[in-house]
């Protein structure tokens, strides 16, 4: 069984979870519980370590990103999962900050023109998120379709980087960061 290391943080837009093998991040979940992410369930071994080199530089590049103060990550990345899936983050990867695109353009950049549904699958098992910034794809009609972290949290990261997108608006107050 595998050995991977984990830590949780606080986020404008609610706790995380961080996951790490030696050299890589490998999970950033928002928490849906108390205890370890529940990415590679049963086949992972996950140890507590608020101390790991990758998961700190983690939270300080996340919180430069929250802070207005980075636009691209550095962290290494451990992306796993079936082919089409990986190929699909990769392509997050490319949209650039502030900026968007549709899932049925994101089917087409990763060559399966008419696969948007597949390609929001993917994006439903993206194992890094904000980081691999799912939250960039939105529908053909420039609204936000869905978002594991929820609408609200989709909106503020969209707003954050001033991307333009059809949407509600969230009170900026719901989701500050705190220090």
């Amino acid at each position: 069984m595998e050995r991977l290391f984990y830590t949780r943080t606080e986020s404008p837009v609610g706790p995380l979870v961080l996951g790490a093998s030696e050299q890589s991040l490998v999970v950033l979940e928002f928490v849906c519980g108390t205890g370890a992410p529940q990415a590679f369930s049963g086949r992972v071994e996950w140890i507590r370590d608020d101390q790991h080199s990758v998961l700190t530089a983690t939270i300080r590049e996340l919180n430069e990103y929250f802070a207005g103060k980075r636009r691209e990550f550095t962290i290494r990345l451990d992306l796993r999962g079936p082919e089409f899936h990986r190929r699909c983050w990769q392509a997050l990867l490319e949209i650039p900050y502030g900026e968007t695109c549709s899932y049925g353009e994101l089917a087409k950049n990763v060559g399966s023109p008419g696969a948007s549904r597949a390609v929001g699958q993917a994006n439903h098992y993206n194992p890094i998120a904000v980081i691999v910034p799912c939250h960039r794809v939105i529908t053909s009609t420039r609204e936000l379709g869905g978002y594991g972290g929820g609408l609200s949290t989709k909106e503020f990261l969209l707003k954050l980087e001033g991307a333009r997108f059809r949407g509600k608006r969230v009170e900026q107050q719901q989701l500050s960061f705190v220090h």
